[in-house]
């Protein structure tokens, strides 16, 4: 068992099954431009199948004029009126107007049951991916206009033994998940729709005895870099060539840090350097600058202090600054970004909670957000433009679930997602105009452990 499964000991997780679901009653016949329904309804003896527009703010909802008996089997229609909802991009049909229930794809056969059946029209503006540490698999989703995720189909996708980290590429055409318990990364193309595919080979091995716990890719998507969180007595970097199909190639020798149980690495916007945090042993960021070929070489200083038991560094959008969750100590560590060198210089920490697990700095540079592991919430933070010195909101936590471990912002900014490794599911929020979080209704169902977490837009 990894170091990353122990942790899991004092964390419980279940699966959730998400049901199939009906939908309700039946409209009228008409299909007027941009109205939210129409078509269908049960007119007579038997069921009725009325498509809604959930939103749509051109087209004309398609129209079926049919009754069904029960336990009949009918062609969902596809949107053949240009159904549209502006920023957005049609993907379906759901049960439920919050995508929720069941995604049916034009042309998928649906069977009716005793009532009339509501579709309404899935939209989305982006897609998010979950790591299932226990359960082996990715979940992935799409971002409805609401914010709301819903699986998309297949719900998940396999994954090697014991996914944690996972990175999308800069041309958001490929993904890449490190398997922590198997020494392997798997790797995936993203089609169109969002969906994952994995590639051939579906995994790639970082070396012998390793356990690969953070995957990075330089901001021109020619280098992914992994942290072995051990790899015999000590840790490691490997560094992989991305091919023009996005397959990784060419790994590198294996490049010792010196120390064991290494946590994350982060690359900076610049690509000209990268940050390592180490776990145990020693509380350090090790800094290298980024060379031809991708190959790393310490910095003058080949390290800086972190707080105890630090799990992950996070670079600010700016380049200027970088913050490291400490487990141990409940802190956030501060620094700054040296414009020339890359080096870091510590500021002040500040405290967020009961084991900080990861950091996630908001798009725009001015929130920040700490999922705490043992406190089930998640500390927020306005970020000063001038210092990115870091201050508690007014609101200074908001809950989560069990075990939170990692959030992600959505592309638009809006919208919050956190996985909760201990009881499963993501909490969902809305990022208001001072960064405050607010929960939505809803957990969406994961499988189990959720880990990992990221977000794509859907203009690519």
């Amino acid at each position: 068992m990894s170091r990353a499964s122990r942790l899991l000991v004092t964390l419980f997780a279940f699966s959730v099954v998400l049901a199939a679901c009906g939908g309700g009653g039946g409209g009228g016949q008409d299909a007027g431009g941009g109205q939210d329904a129409g078509g269908g309804g049960g007119i007579g003896n038997g069921y009725g199948v009325t498509y809604d527009g959930n939103g749509a703010t051109v087209g004309n909802v398609p129209v079926d004029s049919h009754n069904y008996a029960a336990g009949q089997t009918v062609t969902v229609l596809g949107n053949s009126g240009n159904l549209a909802y502006t920023g957005y991009s049609f993907v379906g049909w759901q049960t439920k107007a919050d995508g929720s229930g069941v995604t049916y794809a034009p042309g998928q056969p649906l069977q009716i049951g005793t009532a009339n059946v509501t579709l309404y029209a899935l939209w989305t503006g982006g897609y998010a991916y979950v790591t299932n540490m226990m359960g082996q698999s990715i979940s992935q989703y799409t971002i409805g206009p609401n914010g709301a995720l819903s699986p998309m189909t297949p719900a998940t996708i396999a994954a090697g033994s014991e996914p944690m980290s996972i990175a999308i590429a800069p041309s958001a055409k490929y993904a890449y998940v490190g398997n922590n318990q198997d020494g392997t990364v798997s790797q995936y193309t993203i089609g169109a729709n969002g969906a994952l595919a994995p590639m051939t080979p579906a995994l790639v091995t970082t070396g012998t005895g390793a356990w690969p716990i953070s995957v990075a890719i330089d901001p021109l998507g020619t280098y992914a870099y992994v942290v072995n969180e051990l790899a015999g007595n000590y840790g490691n970097l490997v560094w992989f060539t991305i091919g023009e199909n996005g397959g990784l190639t060419s790994p590198s020798a294996p490049y010792s840090v010196g120390t064991y149980y290494l946590s994350s690495i982060a690359v900076h916007p610049s690509g000209k350097y990268a940050y390592v945090t180490t776990l145990r042993n020693e509380y350090l960021v090790y800094q290298y600058t980024i060379g031809a070929n991708g190959v790393l070489t310490p910095m003058t200083t080949a390290s800086v202090p972190a707080g105890s038991g630090p799990r992950q560094i996070t670079l600010h959008p700016s380049g200027k600054h970088a913050y490291v969750a400490s487990y141990d100590l409940g802190t956030i560590s501060h620094y700054t970004i040296d414009a020339n060198t890359g080096e870091l210089t510590a500021m002040a920490s500040i405290t967020a909670g009961l084991q900080p697990f990861t950091i996630t700095v908001h798009p725009s540079g001015q929130y920040a957000y700490v999922p705490n592991s043992n406190g089930n919430n998640v500390s927020q933070f306005t970020i000063d433009p001038t210092s990115g010195a870091l201050t508690p909101m007014s609101t200074a936590t908001v809950a989560t679930g069990a075990g939170p471990v990692a959030l992600a912002i959505d592309p638009s900014g809006k919208y919050a997602y956190v996985t909760n490794g201990g009881q499963g599911g993501i909490s969902q929020y809305t990022v208001g105009v001072d960064g405050v979080l607010t929960a939505m209704p809803n957990t969406v169902p994961t499988g189990s452990g959720p880990w990992g977490i990221v977000t794509l837009t859907n203009s690519r």
